[in-house]
């Protein structure tokens, strides 16, 4: 199916999805992964952003994102679903040609001084779950795994808890690295994310260069970084070694590409220009609600990937 001639047409005239297994097998079969036009960058929604068009069964929105063009998918809580769950999504992406991206991989670290404190209890969990994500990232052919140290620990000083943080991440990069997994370092906002350790790109790359390790590595969140620091192209440029994965969002209001202050098809082509073939997740909310805000959220697509 031609993307833009589907885009033209508009979704709106696309046939309902009924939930049932019987109604599921009576729909038309994927478009194959050849036959499928794609955009430029490995755009990567995630489940609930299609399913006024394609309904709550998690396969029926992976096909409507792929015949909509996106050749990629995430999902932060992938590792709290089922074993079953997780091998059914993974067929279902790598019949239609789909590439896994991030889900979150440590269960401590958001709201409490945890790995920055450099104690035993803390680095303990984040080895098991490490280990605990090795197991969903091979159910699904998955490489990145997303990691939040944690926020300050107020009575260490900021050289300390540095050097907390990157001691458990190799201990992380261990357990990764013979896999050929990658776990990415958030740097969030302090607007939403008030009193967290890892908060901008530069900080990031330091922590990065001193594990020194092809399994840690930046996931630079364009939304966050808006907020923190800007200068978004100029960071880029400069933590680029570094860089493994992006994620999308624009600013303020943390919804799709041209809702906001964010130049994002300039971002595209300079990320584009620069070779990048990863994963760019769509880690934001929608403009405007039901079948029109999901339009829009593909139209917005297209526009910032027409460079």
């Amino acid at each position: 199916m031609d993307r833009r001639t589907f885009l033209a047409t508009g979704l709106a005239g696309a046939a309902s999805v009924s939930l049932t297994s019987n109604a599921r097998a009576a729909q038309p079969q994927m478009t194959p992964a050849a036959e499928r036009k794609s955009f430029k960058l490995k755009y990567a929604p995630h489940f609930g952003m299609f399913k006024h068009h394609a309904g709550e069964d998690l396969v029926d929105q992976l096909k409507f994102a792929a015949d909509a063009g996106f050749t990629a998918w995430e999902d932060n809580g992938m590792k709290g679903r089922s074993p079953e769950d997780q091998e059914r999504i993974a067929k279902a992406m790598q019949q239609l040609g789909m590439s896994m991206g991030i889900f979150v991989a440590n269960t401590i670290g958001w709201s409490d001084p945890t790995l920055t404190t450099g104690k035993q209890e803390h680095l303990d969990q984040f080895v098991s779950d490490c280990r605990e994500s090795v197991e969903v990232a091979k159910r699904l052919s998955a490489k990145w795994m997303t990691v939040v140290p944690g926020t300050v620990s107020p009575r260490l000083d900021m050289g300390y808890q540095t050097t907390n943080v990157v001691e458990a991440l190799r201990r992380g990069a261990e357990i990764f690295e013979p896999h050929g997994l990658v776990m990415v370092l958030e740097s969030l906002n302090f607007r939403d994310h008030p009193n967290l350790f890892l908060t901008k790109i530069s900080q990031a790359y330091e922590v990065c260069r001193a594990v020194n390790s092809p399994a840690c590595k930046i996931l630079d969140d364009l939304y966050h970084q808006q907020v923190s620091e800007g200068n978004l192209i100029p960071n880029i440029d400069q933590a680029w070694s570094e860089i493994g994965y992006f994620q999308i969002g624009d600013n303020p209001g943390r919804r799709e590409p041209t809702t906001g202050e964010i130049n994002y098809r300039n971002v595209f082509r300079h990320i584009h220009s620069k070779g990048f073939d990863g994963i760019m997740g769509m880690e934001h909310g929608l403009s405007k609600a039901g079948k029109e805000g999901e339009q829009a959220l593909i139209d917005a697509y297209v526009a910032c990937d027409d460079f």
